[in-house]
């Protein structure tokens, strides 16, 4: 007689069970939409409601700050669950020629706000200085966004402009890099700020970054207009750490095609390391590939400069 293991035949059904649900919850996904707000801003995402939008339509949508204008970016497709943050929240509608009237007349609320906002900083003897003034789309709010050297006590300032606009008003201390980013300019490179052109948001930056590139620690050869680290020390960053990985560090003692040396020179890039040779120290530094050389030991060379001791990161 056959005998059952109902006990083994249970555990091996809840195990199906349980590898189903995952894989069903794997691949759930969902149509979503990108829009922006802002000329330069991050692109968030929202579900199209049913509606089918293309790069370029404007829309109507809810956000954290209330009832919001926005430009879409990314048309309707399917990402998976893990893509987004959830919930989305849904498309009110399709922006109407009203909905941009509306917008415009918004922006010159906001144009007009900037002079009245200027002459009550000089009633009040606040020290702000404005970079930018915003009437959200359903008039619910009018912020302001300023730098300031110090800490502000703008409640007296508040109850006046909202006794003007009456409504409610909100003012934003920004910094340096948020400043640049709203204004624009060029940079030292000749070509508009990264920030203001294409960049959505700020990453971190690091002297360190500035050291493996090769570049002057020279702070006014590698800060932007702004006064930090310019952005642009991180687009190559991946890849010379990847190269420097597979260099052999200056003062690294080597083995060569040629006899054991001392590296005095490493170009990442372009791979090459130039070594002293130990059986003739008074000649110049051969170059070598760095693939012939086999790193054996280190030393610290005269004038050779510390690794930093920290990562100094950007606002």
């Amino acid at each position: 007689m056959e005998i059952t293991n109902i006990e083994n035949t249970e555990n091996i059904e809840n195990t199906e069970n349980t590898e189903n649900a995952v894989q069903e919850q794997t691949a759930e996904s969902y149509e979503i939409i990108g829009i922006r707000f802002k000329e330069v801003g991050k692109i968030y995402y929202f579900d199209p409601n049913s509606l089918q939008f293309s790069v370029g339509d404007n829309a109507i949508v809810e956000t954290a700050r209330g009832v919001e204008y926005g430009h879409v970016l990314v048309a309707n497709k399917t990402v998976s669950a893990s893509e987004v943050v959830l919930p989305l929240k849904k498309v009110i509608r399709k922006a109407t020629p009203d909905d941009t009237k509306r917008l415009e007349e918004n922006e010159a609320v906001a144009e007009r706000a900037k002079a009245i906002f200027k002459e009550k900083c000089i009633q009040h003897k606040l020290e702000m200085d404005l970079v930018d003034a915003e009437m959200t789309f359903d008039n619910s709010k009018l912020l302001f966004y300023f730098t300031s050297e110090g800490r502000v006590d703008f409640r007296e300032f508040v109850k006046d402009m909202a006794a003007v606009f009456k409504t409610r008003i909100e003012l934003r201390q920004i910094g340096v890099r948020d400043e640049a980013k709203q204004l624009g300019g060029l940079g030292i490179c000749g070509r508009e700020f990264c920030c203001h052109s294409f960049l959505s948001d700020f990453d971190q930056v690091s002297i360190k970054m500035a050291k493996e590139q090769g570049l002057s620690l020279n702070s006014a050869k590698i800060s932007g207009t702004c006064g930090r680290l310019m952005c642009c020390l991180r687009y190559e960053n991946d890849v010379y750490e990847e190269e420097i990985k597979k260099t052999p560090k200056v003062g690294s003692i080597v083995t060569t095609p040629s006899g054991k040396g001392v590296v005095v020179d490493a170009n990442p890039l372009s791979g090459i390391v130039k070594v002293s040779l130990d059986s003739n120290k008074d000649a110049s530094p051969v170059q070598f590939v760095r693939d012939q050389v086999k790193v054996i030991g280190s030393k610290k060379l005269p004038n050779q400069e510390e690794e930093p001791s920290e990562d100094i990161i950007t606002e």
